[in-house]
């Protein structure tokens, strides 16, 4: 039976060098008690912002500075233990970093109370009148916009020294996910006993062999049907720490208070929804289509994933994977590439799969650190997809931090998934573009036409379960295992429509979804994936000045409302238009695939 690798024997080649960040362990304490003093050092300040400009630049500099030595000794520990998430060293670091969040954002949280106290025409005489200040407008506005949610500075802090409290629901959905839950052995493609894992799983749905997929799928969901009533009280206090917060802070409800946080109206998600589900045809229509090609009587969920036109033409090792990668995002322009260079050549990238490493995939760092990838390799076209992904975010991050100060240096999610979709949608360009042969142009939309699946229906169908949970909770319902099952499978069934069986396990996929923890994340997905879609259609036009405009959105970081870059940029996304493009690609590319398919 094959086995995953211990951390320590995977090639040093093929992980990421985090001493780039600290070079030692003791560095990172040293660090460590540095932010703890910078935090303290901070907190003397309190109480004076209001009496003068002067007063109030050094109380801004004095947090930001704390914050942001604090993100770099937090990343260094949240990586490490993410190579090995049962390695109680770094568990304790990453504990310790926590635990340094929330005494820092404690000692702070009199920052906006004390703005706020300020009257507004005297701010922004102080803002004119002061250079030094100047840099600082779009950050005091953005703490203006939501003055009525600010409590008063006892009471701020009071809710940040609970922090540690209100994140064990999601710390414990961590542990449980990666590091505790066990699953079987199944047999693979070539009849080998093997150990299913996260990584596996999502090389295993999509086997050409039906028998395998289907025991991937029914052993997946026994390990988490075992344990359904722990994720159940897991999510459920998560849910009630996302509505306790919004509550505390006067906001409605806390879809409000989430959206407020990068100031996207409310009406960006129900367009999203409403828009999705008028289109909810296209995707009935591409199951069919699955359904007739695949020749079974019945299209089971395990059935979903695996391609239409049998084994995969394309396989890619990770060399490979990086060569194309790079060709596929040349339209984005030659610094753009040597960006994407850097990231590839430099042991940014932490490649294998090993034992407890944690799941997916993710770029992640901070403003003083390098945009580091986190993956669990498999040679396919998924695993490639999922770099030229991560990488669209490596670099967006780069983007900003080398163009924007501190205060401005990091994005909202909101526009984040814009950066690493388009990518994506660049990918697909070049492969339709490049590639005559049938099969491998079949192979391709298909894959195009399930990511769009995975990304706009899939999220924003659980977009919509999310938001039934927190609606749910603050009417005082209970969200038991039993109640989020039959919710969630009656969802699904609304999605995925007709011509797919309702498999029972189906109803447990919340169980093990980590985004449902990450308070009204997932929507961003699909208006993203929207969004990029108009975006690399216009680069891949070589429309005038589409990669300019780009590239000022990638270097704006946070210094505009996410709405606005997004706008310069050239999508506004208050509006469907761009959702209803999407949707059009969509039809045209099932339209070909159809065609190649059944012709």
């Amino acid at each position: 039976m094959s086995s995953l690798p211990l951390r320590e024997s995977v090639p040093t080649e093929l992980t990421w060098d985090l001493t780039t960040i600290f070079p030692t362990d003791e560095a990172w304490q040293q660090a460590y008690t540095a932010a703890a003093a910078l935090g303290k050092q901070a907190a003397a300040h309190q109480g004076q912002l209001a009496q003068d400009p002067q007063h109030l630049l050094a109380g801004i500099q004095a947090v930001l500075t704390a914050y942001q030595a604090t993100e770099k000794v937090y990343v260094y520990a949240s990586l490490k233990n993410d190579e090995d998430t049962a390695n109680a060293t770094y568990q304790g670091f990453k504990a310790q970093a926590n635990s340094l969040i929330t005494t820092i954002s404690s000692q702070v949280a009199f920052l906006e109370p004390e703005i706020l106290s300020i009257p507004q025409a005297t701010l922004t005489s102080w803002i004119t009148q002061t250079p030094a200040l100047e840099k600082f407008r779009h950050y005091l506005d953005a703490i203006t916009a939501n003055a009525d949610h600010v409590l008063p500075a006892e009471q701020e802090a009071l809710l940040s020294a609970a922090g540690d409290a209100l994140n064990a629901s999601s710390e414990t959905f961590s542990v449980l996910n990666n590091a505790e839950i066990q699953f079987g052995v199944i047999e693979d493609d070539n009849g080998n006993t093997v150990q299913l894992s996260h990584g596996l799983y999502g090389e295993l749905i999509k086997s050409v062999h039906r028998p395998v997929r289907q025991a991937a799928f029914e052993t997946l969901y026994a390990a988490y049907a075992s344990l359904k009533n722990t994720f159940a009280q897991t999510l459920a206090g998560e849910v009630k720490r996302h509505n306790f917060l919004a509550a505390a802070h006067h906001y409605d409800s806390a879809r409000a208070a989430a959206m407020a946080a990068n100031h996207i109206p409310e009406n960006v998600y129900d367009t999203l929804t409403a828009t999705v589900n008028a289109h909810l045809d296209s995707l009935h229509r591409y199951l069919d289509l699955r359904k007739q090609v695949l020749k079974v009587d019945d299209l089971h969920m395990y059935d979903l994933y695996t391609p239409l036109n049998g084994q995969p033409p394309l396989s890619y090792t990770i060399a490979a994977a990086k060569k194309t990668a790079l060709q596929a995002l040349a339209p984005l322009g030659p610094d753009y590439r040597q960006r994407v260079s850097e990231i590839f050549d430099n042991r940014y990238l932490d490649v294998v799969e090993n034992q407890h490493k944690r799941s997916g995939a993710y770029s992640g760092g901070a403003y003083d650190t390098n945009p580091f990838i986190l993956l669990n390799w498999q040679d396919s076209v998924d695993a490639l997809y999922t770099l030229v992904h991560e990488t669209g975010h490596s670099v967006h991050s780069w983007y900003t931090r080398h163009n924007q100060p501190y205060v401005y240096g990091d994005y909202s999610i909101f526009v984040a998934e814009i950066a690493s979709t388009t990518n994506e949608n660049l990918l697909t360009d070049y492969f339709l573009k490049t590639q005559t042969d049938p099969k491998v142009r079949a192979y391709i939309l298909n894959y195009y036409l399930d990511g769009f699946k995975g990304t706009v229906f899939r999220q924003t169908q659980f977009a919509e379960f999310e938001h039934w949970l927190h609606t749910q909770d603050a009417a005082g319902q209970p969200l038991t295992a039993e109640r989020l099952s039959t919710e969630y499978a009656a969802i699904n069934a609304r999605y995925y429509g007709p011509a797919v069986i309702q498999d029972p396990q189906i109803a447990l996929e919340w169980t093990r979804i980590p985004h449902f923890y990450y308070n009204y994340y997932v929507y961003q997905y699909a208006t993203g994936f929207a969004a990029a879609s108009t975006l690399a259609a216009k680069i891949s036009a070589d429309q005038p000045g589409a990669v300019a405009a780009y590239l000022t959105y990638l270097k704006s970081g946070s210094s505009r409302y996410p709405i606005d870059t997004m706008q310069r940029a050239g999508v506004d996304m208050r509006q469907p238009d761009y959702l209803e493009a999407a949707f059009k690609v969509f039809d045209q590319r099932l339209a070909e695939l159809e065609q190649l398919l059944k012709g």
